[in-house]
């Protein structure tokens, strides 16, 4: 997954997010009760995880995400990014400011070591 530099620099604290459907409109956030606030080395091991999940091939499923995660930077404001995961279709969609439309739609292999972590992470922040 390519997160965008500057971005990933900047990200101070990320919310886990459970999602519960897609947005109503195009940029909106993903509608869900946040799950977890990781900060600190939290937020530095979940990017670099991020970084990790290798490519792949894209899977039909109609995209439906389960997790996502919004990074934020000292402000808390705005999101510098939002990221939806979906393990089925092994997609994950980018939004935000700082989101070139090049980086907006990606594919990962869910399947590899690092994307099953990954999805144990999301999980274990599950009520």
């Amino acid at each position: 997954m390519q997160i965008p530099v500057e971005a990933a620099a900047a990200t101070e604290l990320i919310e886990v997010v459970r999602i519960t459907g897609l947005p109503a409109e195009r940029g909106a956030a993903y509608p869900g009760p946040a799950t977890a606030h990781w900060t600190g080395a939290e937020t530095a091991d979940a990017l670099a995880l991020m970084g990790t999940l290798p490519g792949s091939e894209q899977h039909r499923c109609g995209f439906s995400p389960g997790w996502g995660v919004r990074a934020y930077g000292d402000s808390l404001d705005q999101a510098l990014f939002e990221a939806a995961f979906c393990f089925t279709c092994h997609e994950i969609r980018l939004q935000g400011a700082a989101v070139p439309p090049s980086l907006t739609t990606q594919f990962f292999d869910a399947d590899t070591a690092p994307a099953q972590a990954l999805l144990a992470l999301f999980r274990a922040t599950a009520p």
